[in-house]
């Protein structure tokens, strides 16, 4: 099996380093871009209490009756509650089974902004939807997000670094970029029952975007990553440290110079019967009305898609992973 090359990049050696240090820090990014596509975030400054708070609030919400859920219910790619049942993540390109669909119930928020184009504010803007029942939760959830934004920009900037372009260029092409917050849970064996072959929490899967931070916690149902030679690994954790993916909007940008990859999330276990995660998964984008025009060789990796505007990429495969 080739182990897949996940490193531990240290961000706050980024905002200290000379520029020669930088530079050899971008370079081991792009190493694992290339060969994995994810790497782990240390030093990134965020209190590991916010989590913990934004996870108990969030387990009181999911905690809630059904019925008091359903008014807070929405479909894949909206704000709100996504029930287990509604969404089946799959690869591009391979059809979602709508009878294996994710063993997980999700609550999602978004990032409160306008553009001014109403059609783009229409799809990606929407407004959030805040259970009355858990007052904490807006404010948590509000104050994570900014502070993970944050983060998201200084490896915006570190990828246009590794790739020999501009500081900003990425950067600059994300003034008006939505971001949403998808707080997975994911119940035990006991609530789930026994998965069916082939079912999993979420799906083997590449994401759709630009860049995906995560704040896992790990367990028998955990992270797996695919390797270059099509097995299996499990995803290296850190305590404290968060997992960066790049998406494939993003290796699609590079003309596949860095690599989109598979993941998935291991169904519950009958070896550990109470377990009951949660993940803070943070997907982040650019602005939506940008053509995506592959980057050419020597930068890019030479492979050339056609044009096509972040919006109407995202819509897509926003489409394709609802069963509901």
């Amino acid at each position: 099996m080739i182990v897949p090359d996940i490193p531990l990049i240290d961000v706050a050696r980024w905002r200290t380093s000379t520029a020669a240090e930088r530079a050899a820090l971008a370079a081991r990014l792009d190493e694992a871009m290339q060969n994995s596509g994810f790497f782990l975030v240390a030093g990134h400054g965020i209190d590991y209490r916010l989590m913990a708070e934004l996870r108990s609030a969030a387990r009181s919400f999911f905690a809630l009756p059904q019925s008091a859920k359903l008014p807070y219910a929405t479909a894949v790619g909206g704000r709100g509650w996504l029930a287990t049942g509604v969404e089946a993540n799959s690869y591009y390109g391979e059809l979602p089974d709508a009878a294996k669909p994710d063993l997980k119930e999700t609550f999602t928020a978004g990032r409160e902004h306008h553009t001014g184009n109403p059609e783009l504010d229409a799809a990606w803007f929407a407004p959030n939807v805040w259970p009355a029942e858990v007052p904490a939760l807006r404010e948590l959830v509000l104050d994570y997000t900014a502070r993970v934004r944050a983060l998201f920009l200084e490896l915006l900037e570190m990828c246009a670094v590794a790739l020999g372009l501009e500081a900003d260029y990425f950067v600059s092409r994300a003034a008006d970029a939505p971001d949403s917050l998808n707080i997975n849970r994911y119940p035990p064996i006991g609530i789930t029952g026994p998965a069916a072959e082939g079912q999993y929490r979420v799906g083997p899967h590449t994401d759709w975007g630009t860049l995906t931070i995560l704040d896992r916690q790990v367990g028998y149902g955990g992270l797996q990553v695919q390797s270059l030679d099509g097995t299996w690994a499990d995803a290296p954790f850190v305590p404290g440290a968060l997992t960066v993916n790049i998406a494939d909007m993003l290796a699609r940008w590079t003309g596949d110079r860095w690599r989109s990859t598979r993941h998935r999330v291991l169904p519950p276990s009958d070896s550990a019967p109470d377990e009951d995660l949660i993940s803070l998964i943070a997907f982040f984008e650019i602005d939506m009305d940008l053509a995506i025009t592959p980057l050419a060789p020597p930068i890019g990796g030479g492979v050339d898609y056609p044009v096509v505007t972040a919006h109407e990429y995202m819509n897509e495969r926003v489409k394709a992973a609802s069963v509901a």
